[in-house]
Protein backbone atom coordinates (compact mmCIF):
# COMPACT_ATOMS: atom_id res chain seq x y z
CA UNK A 1 0.00 0.00 0.00
CA UNK A 2 1.41 3.37 -1.00
CA UNK A 3 1.46 6.43 1.20
CA UNK A 4 -1.24 8.09 -0.95
CA UNK A 5 -3.65 5.16 -0.46
CA UNK A 6 -3.03 5.19 3.31
CA UNK A 7 -3.86 8.90 3.53
CA UNK A 8 -6.95 8.41 1.34
CA UNK A 9 -8.27 5.58 3.57
CA UNK A 10 -7.67 7.61 6.70
CA UNK A 11 -9.64 10.49 5.22
CA UNK A 12 -12.44 8.12 4.23
CA UNK A 13 -12.56 6.70 7.78
CA UNK A 14 -12.72 10.17 9.30
CA UNK A 15 -15.46 11.13 6.89
CA UNK A 16 -17.54 8.05 7.72
CA UNK A 17 -17.04 8.51 11.47
CA UNK A 18 -18.01 12.18 11.21
CA UNK A 19 -21.08 11.34 9.14
CA UNK A 20 -22.20 8.74 11.68
CA UNK A 21 -21.74 11.27 14.50
CA UNK A 22 -23.79 13.88 12.66
CA UNK A 23 -26.55 11.38 12.01
CA UNK A 24 -26.72 10.47 15.71
CA UNK A 25 -26.82 14.11 16.80
CA UNK A 26 -29.62 14.89 14.35
CA UNK A 27 -31.76 12.18 15.98
CA UNK A 28 -31.60 13.83 19.42
CA UNK A 29 -34.78 15.72 20.34
CA UNK A 30 -34.21 19.47 20.53
CA UNK A 31 -36.88 21.77 21.89
CA UNK A 32 -37.40 24.51 19.32
CA UNK A 33 -40.03 26.37 21.31
CA UNK A 34 -39.94 27.98 24.71
CA UNK A 35 -42.41 26.67 27.25
CA UNK A 36 -44.63 28.65 29.61
CA UNK A 37 -42.11 27.82 32.34
CA UNK A 38 -39.28 29.28 30.22
CA UNK A 39 -41.32 32.43 29.67
CA UNK A 40 -42.05 32.86 33.39
CA UNK A 41 -38.39 32.21 34.25
CA UNK A 42 -37.29 34.92 31.79
CA UNK A 43 -39.76 37.41 33.27
CA UNK A 44 -38.67 36.53 36.82
CA UNK A 45 -35.00 36.90 35.87
CA UNK A 46 -35.57 40.51 34.79
CA UNK A 47 -38.26 41.67 37.19
CA UNK A 48 -38.30 39.20 40.08
CA UNK A 49 -41.70 38.22 41.43
CA UNK A 50 -43.22 41.73 41.35
CA UNK A 51 -46.88 41.82 40.34
CA UNK A 52 -47.54 42.85 36.75
CA UNK A 53 -50.61 45.01 36.14
CA UNK A 54 -52.35 44.85 32.77
CA UNK A 55 -52.82 48.16 31.00
CA UNK A 56 -50.91 51.39 30.54
CA UNK A 57 -49.03 49.86 27.61
CA UNK A 58 -50.17 49.94 23.99
CA UNK A 59 -48.38 47.30 21.92
CA UNK A 60 -49.28 46.77 18.28
CA UNK A 61 -48.55 43.84 15.98
CA UNK A 62 -50.25 43.30 12.64
CA UNK A 63 -53.22 40.94 13.03
CA UNK A 64 -51.82 38.76 10.22
CA UNK A 65 -48.13 38.43 9.40
CA UNK A 66 -47.25 36.78 6.10
CA UNK A 67 -44.10 35.32 7.64
CA UNK A 68 -42.44 35.43 11.03
CA UNK A 69 -39.04 36.62 9.82
CA UNK A 70 -39.74 40.34 10.23
CA UNK A 71 -42.89 41.32 12.08
CA UNK A 72 -43.30 45.04 12.94
CA UNK A 73 -43.92 45.81 16.62
CA UNK A 74 -44.63 49.22 18.13
CA UNK A 75 -44.92 49.91 21.85
CA UNK A 76 -46.10 53.03 23.64
CA UNK A 77 -46.31 53.41 27.41
CA UNK A 78 -48.57 55.98 29.05
CA UNK A 79 -46.04 58.09 30.98
CA UNK A 80 -45.25 61.81 31.29
CA UNK A 81 -41.52 60.94 31.08
CA UNK A 82 -40.54 63.42 33.81
CA UNK A 83 -37.64 63.07 36.23
CA UNK A 84 -39.97 61.66 38.90
CA UNK A 85 -42.25 59.56 36.69
CA UNK A 86 -40.83 57.77 33.66
CA UNK A 87 -40.33 54.40 32.03
CA UNK A 88 -37.07 52.67 32.98
CA UNK A 89 -37.27 49.60 30.80
CA UNK A 90 -39.49 47.84 28.28
CA UNK A 91 -39.04 44.11 27.71
CA UNK A 92 -40.71 41.88 25.13
CA UNK A 93 -41.17 38.14 25.71
CA UNK A 94 -42.33 35.37 23.38
CA UNK A 95 -43.94 32.16 24.62
CA UNK A 96 -43.03 30.27 21.42
CA UNK A 97 -39.55 31.39 20.34
CA UNK A 98 -36.52 29.28 21.31
CA UNK A 99 -35.31 32.15 23.53
CA UNK A 100 -38.28 33.79 25.28
CA UNK A 101 -36.61 37.18 26.03
CA UNK A 102 -36.82 38.88 22.61
CA UNK A 103 -35.62 42.41 23.33
CA UNK A 104 -35.16 45.05 26.01
CA UNK A 105 -35.23 48.83 25.71
CA UNK A 106 -33.77 51.07 28.40
CA UNK A 107 -35.35 54.50 28.66
CA UNK A 108 -35.13 57.51 30.93
CA UNK A 109 -36.77 60.90 31.37
CA UNK A 110 -34.60 62.44 28.64
CA UNK A 111 -36.15 60.08 26.06
CA UNK A 112 -39.10 62.46 25.80
CA UNK A 113 -41.59 59.80 24.73
CA UNK A 114 -42.02 56.25 25.95
CA UNK A 115 -42.46 54.95 22.43
CA UNK A 116 -40.35 52.38 20.54
CA UNK A 117 -40.65 50.47 17.26
CA UNK A 118 -38.78 47.45 15.99
CA UNK A 119 -39.18 44.25 14.01
CA UNK A 120 -39.15 40.85 15.68
CA UNK A 121 -38.80 37.27 14.54
CA UNK A 122 -41.64 35.01 15.61
CA UNK A 123 -41.90 31.25 15.65
CA UNK A 124 -45.57 31.09 14.74
CA UNK A 125 -48.92 32.49 15.81
CA UNK A 126 -48.73 33.84 19.35
CA UNK A 127 -49.42 36.59 21.87
CA UNK A 128 -46.28 38.39 23.03
CA UNK A 129 -45.86 39.68 26.56
CA UNK A 130 -44.70 43.30 26.75
CA UNK A 131 -43.68 44.51 30.24
CA UNK A 132 -42.83 48.12 31.10
CA UNK A 133 -40.99 48.91 34.32
CA UNK A 134 -41.80 52.35 35.69
CA UNK A 135 -39.49 54.59 37.75
CA UNK A 136 -41.43 53.72 40.94
CA UNK A 137 -40.77 50.00 40.34
CA UNK A 138 -44.28 49.08 39.24
CA UNK A 139 -44.80 46.89 36.19
CA UNK A 140 -47.37 47.35 33.43
CA UNK A 141 -48.09 44.97 30.58
CA UNK A 142 -49.79 44.31 27.27
CA UNK A 143 -50.21 41.12 25.23
CA UNK A 144 -50.49 41.86 21.49
CA UNK A 145 -51.46 38.93 19.27
CA UNK A 146 -50.65 38.07 15.69
CA UNK A 147 -51.28 35.17 13.35
CA UNK A 148 -48.12 34.10 11.52
CA UNK A 149 -48.61 32.10 8.32
CA UNK A 150 -44.93 31.11 7.89
CA UNK A 151 -42.95 30.68 11.12
CA UNK A 152 -39.39 31.82 11.74
CA UNK A 153 -37.01 31.00 14.63
CA UNK A 154 -37.58 27.26 14.43
CA UNK A 155 -34.61 24.97 14.93
CA UNK A 156 -34.69 22.02 12.61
Amino acid sequence: MSKNQSVQQLDRRRFLAGSAGCALISLLPISALATETDLQAAVNELFGDKPIAEGGVAAKLPPLAENGYSVPLSIEVDSPMTETEHVRRIAVFSPRNPIPNLIQFTLGPRAGLAKVSTRVRLAGTQALLVVAEMSDGTLRSAAPKTMVTLAACVLE
